[in-house]
């Protein structure tokens, strides 16, 4: 099972602008400066199909993208705008808040988010206020530790057990650069939607 085709089907800024709810849809969710983009065009396989920016917090809208599988069956692939880094006023953190959360409450084709944590740094406070609101929501979520390839082979295996304990959920390692973790990855998203993989 692979991805064949994807395409750019919406990006809003606001809730009502967001596609009708039509297929199985993933959320990556993620600190502006975690490898989002890369892991997502390293996982659908289309280089420069999410725009990555020399300037972390550019992204402020929800970008759905629809992946067709050889199977013909479709997904939504959806980027969250990044938070955390980017040196923005107050305000506009909060609105980018509202809008996540919005999306994530209230989506009812949402099958699995995805939370980024840069392997090196570990969950911060932002990464594990949204662990807890999907978990308070009962949305079903997975971590994946990016830039694995950035750390020593020894430590990795500690790196990832210690991100699992502070999270409490199922986590990932990957790497956008060599692929590692992406086969995993993708076959936990198939599961989750419900398309036949493990």
């Amino acid at each position: 099972m692979r991805i064949v085709e994807t395409k750019l089907i919406a990006s809003a800024g606001t809730l009502a602008k967001v596609p009708a709810p039509e297929f199985p849809e993933v959320a990556f969710a993620g600190r502006s400066n975690v490898g989002k983009s890369s892991l997502l065009n390293a996982l659908t396989g289309r280089r420069g199909l999410f725009k990555v920016s020399q300037t972390p917090g550019r992204t402020r809208t929800i970008v759905h993208v629809e992946a067709r599988l050889d199977t013909g069956a479709k997904l939504y692939l959806v980027d969250l705008p990044g938070y955390g880094f980017a040196k923005v006023a107050k305000g506009a953190m909060e609105a980018w808040k509202k809008l996540i959360e919005g999306y994530l409450s209230n989506r009812t084709t949402l099958h699995l988010v995805v939370v980024l944590v840069d392997i090196r740094r570990g969950p911060e406070t932002e990464e594990l206020e949204l662990v807890d609101f999907l978990t308070h929501y009962g949305i079903p979520a997975l971590v994946v530790a990016t830039k694995l390839d950035r750390v020593a082979r020894s430590k990795q295996k500690l790196e990832l057990e210690r991100l699992k304990k502070r999270t409490g959920i199922d986590v990932l390692g990957t790497s956008a650069s060599d692929k590692r973790g992406l086969g995993a990855l993708w076959r936990r998203i198939a599961s989750q939607c419900g398309y036949g993989e493990s």
